[in-house]
């Protein structure tokens, strides 16, 4: 039996999807200038609104567009076949996972921030949480991040590094586990429920604490003993159309003038 055309078609462009990884190619947003499509994680989304106003500002010939999401669901849009030029996650697992699946331009990857964790409070600070031991106390409502979320994760190694110190213990962890009243998908859902007083207390990023948060939020610093260096890769996806300017722009990420805006929002170099 003959196949018909427009199957053989379909077949040869899902596998192109499959193999590039990439449906679209948006190179192109109108006039002269050339779209930059920046997939970055969440925690992000104050730090990069500010670089993406520098950058166009400094390169009027390139318009950048963000897509900002907790980076496993970001990774997720990867792999069904969304188009992005460049890729700015929140730990190394996700890029990494699609470098492995051939999704990266490989001589482009590399970190340009670090961050650390806080447990974050209301301003008020209804649940009188003063210290990490405070997390334990019956009632509290606390909100983290899902296992696959890199904040999420992070909390994870931090409550599994309290439980492994004598002065904690294993049960400071189940009691803590205990109070987790919702996980999210992104941090800026943490911080969210925190600012209105949905939750008494969440674990996210320091950076989270930006100067125009300070009056709603307040930060409890988790010692270097437990706390976990987030580190953030960024890298160009390999379906890029515009591979030049999209690696300009991790440059820029990584230099001087993209390290003085991620500073201002707490981040750190690499």
């Amino acid at each position: 039996m003959r196949q018909s055309p427009f199957i053989v078609i379909a077949a040869i462009l899902l596998a192109a999807v499959c193999i590039s990884g990439c449906i679209g190619n948006p190179a192109q947003s109108g006039g002269d200038k050339t779209e930059l499509t920046v997939f970055a994680a969440a925690s992000l989304t104050e730090a990069m609104t500010d670089i993406k106003n520098d950058y166009e500002t400094m390169h009027p010939d390139i318009r950048v567009t963000l897509n900002l999401d907790g980076s496993q669901a970001l990774r997720t849009q990867i792999e069904q076949g969304a188009y992005a030029d460049v890729f700015l996650s929140a730990n190394t697992r996700h890029l990494y996972a699609l470098r492995d699946q051939g999704l990266m331009e490989n001589d482009t990857i590399g970190l340009f921030a670090k961050n650390r964790l806080a447990v974050i409070v209301p301003a008020a600070n209804p649940g009188n949480i003063a210290s990490l031991e405070d997390l334990a106390r019956p009632g509290i409502r606390l909100v983290i991040g899902t296992k696959d979320v890199p904040v999420g994760d992070y909390a994870r190694q931090i409550l599994d590094k309290m439980a492994d110190d004598d002065a904690y213990g294993p049960s400071y962890r189940e009691a803590v586990q205990n109070n987790v009243m919702s996980e999210e998908t992104a941090v800026t859902h943490i911080v969210a429920k925190v600012q209105l007083g949905e939750a008494d207390a969440g674990i996210a990023y320091e950076s989270d604490v930006s100067p125009r948060d300070r009056d709603t939020i307040s930060m409890i610093p988790i010692p270097d003993t437990y706390n976990v260096i987030a580190e953030y890769p960024a890298g160009v996806l390999k379906c890029s159309g515009n591979r030049d300017e999209a690696l300009h722009f991790i440059r820029y990420l990584q230099g001087e003038q993209g390290g003085e805006v991620l500073a201002r929002y707490g981040f750190a170099k690499p």
